[in-house]
């Protein structure tokens, strides 16, 4: 039952994707509002597969990538709605309705296990290590938004363009502040997961490599991360210098969650 929760989730999720390819064209106040009650459905059947499939396995299997998936689109939705309920805007509805319909999507088409674990691994370092990396891109998922809708409507207020899209975006200085906050709620939660990666490396392996490609990828999106978090707060730099700076720190983690969909922790 949890696999048919998540597809009625999906299809909840498909009315905020609609919503997303509308407001790139025409705004619609209707649609506005429907694909807000459809977001609030889609993460409670979600949240109710999850519930379900973690009943079933005794725990939430993180282990699967199609439940790391669906929990990752559940979450990016949980942070939408914080900032919606905040700011009053679903504009970074735009970029984060289609990757939570895209993530549910692959989390609906299977349950396979892509990764075989010894008992200790499984239930402590590896539960923290994935858990908070989701939650940490999550965040990093709205950061990246929030600094692609900065560069949109920049370049619409340079250019003097106020109708369609233009005119439903926020403020330059609401997006920013939107951006900058979910670097700072993902922040710790990408530190305290990479740190629990390495000890699960640790006592999974007796050493740590960080010649691995999961492992490099992965330090060096946190790198990007504490540039671009250091660079906001101490370096003071605004505007279109961060928000290209956030995009390339979404781009890393996009190759560094690629990276680790292959993640193996099991001794051959």
């Amino acid at each position: 039952m949890s696999i048919l929760w998540l597809r009625v989730a999906l299809a909840c999720y498909a009315v905020g994707l609609l919503y997303a390819l509308a407001t790139l064209t025409r705004g619609s106040e209707l649609l506005h509002r429907v694909s807000l009650h459809a977001a609030y459905l889609g993460m409670v059947f979600q949240f109710v597969s999850l519930t379900e499939s973690s009943f079933q396995a005794g725990q939430i299997d993180l282990a699967s990538i199609h439940t790391t998936e669906s929990v990752l689109s559940f979450l990016i939705m949980v942070v939408f709605l914080a900032v919606y309920g905040i700011y009053q805007t679903t504009s970074v509805g735009i970029v984060a309705f289609p990757l939570v319909f895209l993530l549910t999507f692959l989390a609906a088409t299977g349950e396979r296990p892509f990764l075989l674990l010894s008992e200790s691994a499984h239930r402590g370092w590896l539960f923290a290590h994935i858990a908070l990396l989701v939650a940490g891109y999550a965040a990093l998922v709205l950061s990246f938004a929030a600094s692609l809708l900065y560069l949109i409507q920049e370049r619409a207020l340079k250019s003097k363009r106020r109708g369609g899209l233009f005119s439903r975006l926020p403020a330059l200085e609401e997006i920013e502040q939107i951006g900058f906050r979910s670097l700072l709620l993902g922040f710790p939660f990408m530190t305290t997961g990479l740190i629990a990666g390495i000890a699960l490396a640790q006592v999974t392996f007796g050493r740590v490599n960080f010649f691995d490609p999961k492992i490099s990828l992965s330090i060096l999106m946190w790198v990007v991360y504490l540039v671009l978090l250091y660079t906001r707060w101490n370096a003071g730099w605004r505007g279109r210098r961060a928000a290209y700076l956030a995009s390339g720190a979404f781009v890393a983690a996009v190759i560094a969650w690629a990276a680790n969909t292959l993640h193996r922790f099991v001794q051959s």
